[in-house]
């Protein structure tokens, strides 16, 4: 194997493991309401929405630099997602894939998750 080869396979392995510790360390940064609602977000599309390591990296990016927008802004959760968290990250996610499967039983904890940052979100004002 050539070095331009050994190259391009550490990349593949070494990209996408970086650009997810980015990710998680914007995560991190975000008001404590919407880093909730970001992190139920995430664990519906991980466990839901099958895309690549590219498609993946990109979707979670653009998720988290919509929940950072929104709290530079001040904008609630609720105007983010609306009032069915799991119809906003389905459609969220066409933009990545085809879709999956998503059992009922997860549609409803990422509608509670959400709820509960909104709640959450509502008494830190």
């Amino acid at each position: 194997m050539s070095d331009v080869e050994k190259s391009g396979i550490i990349a593949k392995v070494i990209g996408p493991k970086m650009r997810w510790r980015a990710y998680k360390a914007r995560v991190k940064e975000l008001p404590g309401s919407h880093r909730t609602a970001v992190e139920a977000i995430e664990r519906h599309l991980m466990h839901f929405v099958p895309v690549d390591a590219d498609s993946n990296a990109a979707m979670f990016e653009d998720l988290v630099e919509l929940f950072e927008q929104a709290a530079a802004d001040g904008t609630s959760i609720r105007e983010i997602v609306g009032e069915d968290p799991v119809e906003f990250t389905e459609t969220f996610a066409q933009n990545y894939s085809d879709g999956g499967y998503v059992p009922a039983r997860a549609r409803k904890r990422l509608t509670e998750d959400i709820e509960h940052a909104a709640v959450e979100a509502e008494g830190a004002v």
